[in-house]
């Protein structure tokens, strides 16, 4: 009997293994980045023991799974966790789920090639380098590289016009001659370019924006005294497509934006081609109801492509063309030409860019050769002008009627080209560690010719310069980094045949989430013509410009720069802080100063560029504090508190007004945050602020409103924005439709004293870019 009892158990035992076996079931799959496996990530069902990882393959199989609705999720540090519902059941016991990852919008693992012209991930580069990414452009609602800039701690757009709107971007605390903006690392925007560049890139352009706060980036070139901004463009990873238009209402005057971008690659991938395209068109905006525009008119036609091609294994050639059109107008708003208007400026801008890279690796894989080539040629028509009236001061019939038989229409042509060599070496067994050796030479060529006849005004400058530069990427043991380099110039605008800027980094990584950085680096500003220089304005209802004293030396900078950096990560969230430090002393530092009107000249005020009589001091901290919850919600902020000032007083723009030793139009603290909610992939809610803090102003007499130059103090602004977004999947075709709009300056910070009339001091304007405006629009895009 015992022995039947025995056998009846382990009959029951058997159907019970058997039915339990029948009631689960299997999940596999392959996990990819941008069509490629990506292996070591945790595939797990959170709140149970059911888990894998991938393998070299990106592939997984979690088996004996009960049946039942799960939630299936995937995390790595440096991608965004993706999670989707799964249902096993007797009808589908083996489910094949596939994961394509995305990089994180916050993350830590992501590679910078601008901190030592090599790629680098960004917690290992001993220069630290900040991120705006195409995520932060487009939840900002940032229509150009102008807008997108200022979401990073030390930097400032400012807005220098109040007729054209031409921008500049100051980096800690210096204007835009002290600072050098790369397109692809290529040191093409030239002064010219850099008038009203920024606002001529379209967003939709870029993939992300590297930038580079001080001296410590002084291997692209000595004049990256404030720091470097890299534009990195779209490159073609994968066959996406993004297609959308924009709808803005700047109070009543509207805008309208069209924009695509769309990617192909061959079969194998070894070739690839993005192309983007952006049409913006916007009407003129008066603030004060005097019917001349704060807001300039703006149509804007740009489209260009990157190209890659790998004709083996070790080489790739890389190839970026973009063609930037633009026509703008601000002044009186009447539909007329501009020199029949009372006051007004008008700029027709065409400009190519390009480059051409050529990599080539060898000695299994420890060195790099790499040779490139780029160029950008802006061609423009421009006029600039206050129309003489019988009835102004000094005005005869004989200036009536030249001013209309030859209005002052003038043209530039501006060509900037590079061509460079740098080779890598990677040193693996260098004493205490690895070392990464760089050395190479380029040649950079800027030539302007800028004439408007009637005036008898001509600029016809061309410089030249010729860089070696040699650096070490000294990896001492796991915890420190010691970055040396060393360039030299000779510039044909500098009487010194050879300029020596070394630059020293130290990493340090005391404990394994916080790195300790600090840097010197020395540079130096040839004596040439800068963007603002090269722009003409109306003052007083005179025109104005700048020329260069005869006896001017060439700049030199001293800069030091410390951080400290902390990031935590998890598996669900991270967050961190940066606090940092900056002193940039600068000697025989330019300053402009007004010299006495000649009221026989065709440009009433003239300013003279020379050297101060001392020196100057840009010193401040920066602080910032992020936080990234599971891919949902996102926060940033950053503050700078800063002093910048001259040893002695110096005459900044009138001679009517005393010296001062502090900058003019720098404020002493600005910052920035932005906030993302990302509960689903359907719904998308961000919001971002932007702090300006007073800044000492000089308003030129002329108009109506001013009898005489005085120094003023602007009040604070802050701008509040906010954009929500719906995306619409459409499986079939693995795209979606997104629903968006928002508002830009909620609050409507912008400037309330604007001069009036045609005898208004244009370069009296300070403040946001623009007041409240409201956007919507909708975009079809790949998911």
């Amino acid at each position: 009997m015992k022995k039947e009892l025995q056998l009846v158990f382990t009959g029951l035992l058997m159907v019970l293994c058997l039915s339990a076996k029948g009631q689960t079931g299997t999940i596999s799959g392959k996990i990819s980045v941008a069509g490629k496996p990506l292996e070591l990530v945790n595939v797990g069902i959170p709140g149970t023991a059911y888990g894998a990882v991938s393998d070299s393959q990106g592939q997984f199989t979690i088996e004996n799974i009960p049946f039942g609705t799960y939630d299936l999720g995937v995390s790595i540090i440096g991608y965004s966790r993706q999670t989707v519902k799964v249902t096993l059941s007797a009808a589908q016991a083996n489910l094949t789920i596939n994961f394509n990852l995305k990089e994180s919008t916050n993350s830590l693992e992501q590679v910078v090639v601008t901190g030592t012209r090599t790629a680098k991930k960004i917690t290992n580069s001993p220069v630290i380098v900040d991120i705006i990414n195409s995520a932060v452009l487009e939840n900002t609602q940032s229509v150009s590289l102008s807008e997108g800039l200022k979401y990073q701690p030390g930097l400032r757009v400012e807005t220098n016009c109040q007729t054209c709107n031409y921008t500049q971007l100051r980096m800690n605390g210096l204007k835009g001659g002290y600072s050098q903006i790369l397109i692809n690392s290529r040191p093409i925007f030239s002064p010219l370019t850099g008038l009203y560049g920024m606002e001529q890139v379209p967003a939709n352009m870029i993939e992300r924006i590297e930038v580079v706060r001080g001296g410590g980036s002084a291997l692209y070139g000595a004049g990256a005294v404030g720091g470097t901004v890299n534009v990195i463009t779209k490159a073609p990873e994968n066959g996406a497509f993004d297609f959308g238009y924009t709808h803005q209402n700047i109070k009543g005057a509207n805008e309208h934006i069209l924009s695509g971008n769309t990617t192909l690659l061959t079969e194998n991938e070894n070739a690839g081609a993005t192309f983007f395209i952006n049409k913006r068109k916007r009407d003129w905006w008066d603030a004060n109801g005097d019917n001349f525009s704060e807001v300039p008119a703006l149509e804007n036609s740009s489209f260009g492509t990157t190209l890659f091609f790998r004709p083996s294994e070790n080489q790739k050639i890389d190839v970026n063309i973009s063609s930037l059109n633009e026509y703008r107008y601000g002044g009186e708003m009447v539909k007329e030409k501009p020199h029949l208007a009372k006051q007004s400026e008008e700029r027709n801008h065409n400009v190519i860019v390009g480059n051409i890279d050529h990599t080539l690796k060898f000695n299994e894989g420890k060195s790099s050769l790499l040779s490139y080539a780029a160029y950008q040629n802006t061609t423009r028509t421009h006029y600039t002008g206050v129309r003489p009236e019988l009835g102004d001061e000094d005005v005869t019939e004989k200036d009536v009627r030249e001013h209309l038989e030859k209005p002052p229409y003038g043209t530039s042509d501006n060509t900037t080209w590079q061509g460079g060599i740098q080779l890598n070496h990677n040193f693996d067994n260098f004493p205490l560690g690895s070392n990464v050796v760089t050395i190479g030479g380029e040649y950079i060529e800027d030539d302007i010719e800028d004439v408007i006849e009637p005036f008898d005004y001509k600029i016809d400058q061309k410089t030249k310069n010729f860089g070696t530069f040699l650096q070490s990427d000294w990896e001492i043991g796991k915890k420190l980094n010691l970055l040396s380099g060393l360039r030299l110039d000779n510039h044909n605008l500098v009487e010194q045949p050879l300029i020596a800027s070394p630059r020293f980094s130290l990493l340090y990584k005391p404990l394994a989430n916080t790195q300790l950085r600090a840097t010197w680096g020395t540079g130096f500003r040839a004596p040439q013509l800068f963007d603002s220089d090269i722009h003409i304005t109306a003052a007083g209802g005179e025109l104005s410009r700048v020329q260069l004293a005869q006896n001017l030396k060439h700049e030199r900078s001293n800069s030091f720069s410390g951080s400290i950096n902390y990031d935590l990560p998890t598996e669900r969230y991270v967050w961190g802080f940066t606090l940092g430090g900056f002193h940039t002393k600068l000697r025989n530092a330019f300053v402009t100063e007004a010299l006495p009107v000649d009221r026989s000249s065709n440009f009433g005020r003239v300013f003279e560029k020379r050297n101060s009589k001392e020196g100057a001091i840009v010193q401040g901290v920066t602080v910032e504090f992020r936080v990234n919850y599971d891919e949902k919600v996102q926060f940033d902020a950053g503050m700078t508190f800063q002093t910048s000032e001259f040893d002695s007083p110096e005459n900044q723009g009138s001679d009517e007004l005393d010296p001062k030793k502090e900058f003019i139009r720098t404020p002493n603290q600005y910052g920035f945050g932005t906030l993302t909610f990302t509960p689903n992939e359907r719904w998308n809610i961000a919001a971002n602020v932007s702090y300006t803090g007073p800044m000492l102003l000089i308003h030129l007499a002329g108009a109506p409103e001013l009898a005489k130059d005085v120094y003023l103090r602007s009040e604070t602004f802050t701008e509040l924005g906010l954009r929500a977004s719906y995306t619409l999947p459409v499986r079939n075709i693995g795209s979606g439709i997104e629903l968006f709009g928002g508002v830009k300056n909620l609050t409507n910070a912008f400037q309330n004293d604007f001069d009036t009339t045609k005898n208004r001091d244009s370069n009296y304007a300070y403040g946001p870019a623009l007041p409240r405006t409201v956007f919507f629009g909708i975009r079809i895009k790949s998911l």
